[in-house]
């Protein structure tokens, strides 16, 4: 009976001994967690989409409480609104920031970029691009097996079935997931521009520009016309291949009129007026779409 109770007393104090060394450790190693974390982790979107470079909103609830300025951080689903409620959590300022979208910078339909070779594989534009530059002679163009439209959360993006090209909505928050989807990067985050106007290269192809035009129809030539009627110093050729500065530009829709390929898109402008015999390629294949459509 002695040898019992002296089991269970040693047993007792080893136990006991061990639960306040386990104490001491935890309370030494304890890590504090501000709990403003949570307020701020509940005013997001909840959407983890990563558009705010961190993997998680919850992660991103942390940078912004530890972060002495909001300057840098921001959540583009949230928006301006999201993070306005975000810096009265933390008692700091935030300045509002213009909306962004998705934009695809190519224009190669099959109308003008005609099939060279034929794909047998895995239907991804990851896998595709792995194996070889793509179906068409331009090595740059979108290979459109929708990669972008798999990873959207918000349902922004679609294949045109008549272009074949990807297409982004309204509901573009600018969370760059088609960006990184895209392994040709034909997918731009540009500022969505006053009233929803924006002109950008649609096209990526660094080629010569003959190699280029035989590859593209459409397909930017990099020859300045652009940039010699530019007034506002708005685009830079580099690589053959010209760039709109979207914070330069003024939308005077200069460059567009010049363009000689119909490179350069301009969005929601109101219709140009266009004399008989002289409408363009571009303005040929809308009307075609709306045809159909």
């Amino acid at each position: 009976m002695n040898i019992i109770l002296l089991s269970v007393i040693v047993l007792g104090s080893v136990g006991f001994l061990a639960g306040v060394i386990l104490f001491v450790i935890a309370q030494k190693f304890k890590v504090y967690e501000d709990p403003k974390i949570d307020e701020v982790e509940n005013i997001l979107p909840a959407a983890n989409c990563g558009g705010c470079g961190f993997p998680g909103c919850r992660n991103f609830a942390e940078a912004c409480v530890k972060a002495e300025d909001l300057d840098s951080l921001f959540c583009p689903v949230g928006g301006n609104e999201c993070m306005a409620n975000v810096a009265k959590i933390l008692g700091k300022t935030v300045e509002a920031k213009d909306p962004q979208i998705a934009v695809i910078r190519c224009n190669g339909t099959p109308e003008f970029r005609q099939r060279t070779t034929i794909y047998d594989g895995a239907t991804t534009c990851a896998m595709e691009s792995a194996l070889y530059g793509g179906h068409t002679d331009c090595q740059y163009g979108c290979l459109g097996h929708g990669d972008c439209v798999a990873v959207c959360k918000f349902d922004a993006i679609e294949m045109d079935p008549v272009t074949q090209l990807p297409v982004v909505n309204d509901k573009c928050t600018a969370c760059g997931a088609c960006v990184t989807a895209c392994p040709k990067g034909i997918i731009e985050i540009r500022p969505r521009g006053k009233k929803d106007k924006r002109i950008f290269v649609s096209c990526i192809n660094k080629d010569r520009g003959g190699t280029a035009k035989k590859a593209c129809q459409v397909a930017c030539i990099g020859c300045k016309s652009c940039v010699n009627v530019c007034k506002f110093d708005a685009i830079k050729i580099e690589n053959f291949l010209a760039y709109i500065d979207p914070v330069a530009c003024k939308l005077c829709r200069a460059c567009v009129t010049a363009c000689p390929t119909n490179a350069i898109w301009e969005i929601n402008f109101p219709p140009r007026k266009v004399k008989e015999g002289t409408e363009t390629k571009k303005e040929t294949l809308k009307t075609e779409e709306k045809k159909e459509k």
